[in-house]
């Protein structure tokens, strides 16, 4: 029984210091590398493969691709379980967001982990279209992409307004 107390007093001192230093490490937010970008760029790839070969539509890098993200989901083309390519799906949203909203790719890191994101310019403020469309998918939910869409950019937009209104005017 001294034991059991002793392990679990340790375990719960173990675990505060954790979640303290997690609490305490800062946000930090980054261009992407080479190697991240390139990434992104192959799975645009790949779900362009997809769209061309079983729907006859490219990926366009514009706000018709929420309508071909949709048939894509509504269709299934994308099984549940195969994550990578369901982020896919997440890269080609995340770029309409940075195309039509005027957000930047970057890496965002925090006590998670690090996500390729999609930031106010010169924010904190991010999206994270990679997981937005898998996260869903993967426990069988089929997203209204427009929805997702239009609810993801009335969320960020204040940010982008505050943002823009602080820039100083190029001459």
């Amino acid at each position: 029984m001294m034991f059991t107390a002793r392990y679990s007093v340790f375990v719960l001192a173990l675990l505060a210091s954790l979640s303290l230093s997690a609490a305490e490490q800062p946000v930090v937010i980054e261009d992407l590398s080479w190697l991240e970008r390139r990434h992104l760029e192959s799975q645009v790839e790949q779900i362009d493969e997809l769209a061309r070969m079983k729907l006859g539509t490219p990926v366009r890098g514009n706000r018709d691709d929420l309508d071909l993200l949709q048939r894509i989901v509504y269709r299934g083309l994308i099984p549940r379980d195969d994550i990578p390519a369901l982020q896919a799906l997440g890269a080609v949203l995340g770029n309409v967001m940075v195309a039509d909203l005027g957000l930047e790719w970057k890496v965002y890191q925090d006590q998670l982990g690090k996500s390729r994101a999609a930031c106010v310019p010169g924010g904190s403020e991010c999206l994270f279209p990679i997981t937005m469309l898998s996260r869903r998918m993967a426990v069988g939910l089929l997203p209204d992409i427009e929805q997702l869409y239009r609810d993801a950019s009335a969320e960020i937009a204040p940010h982008i307004q505050r943002s823009r209104s602080h820039q100083k005017p190029s001459i």
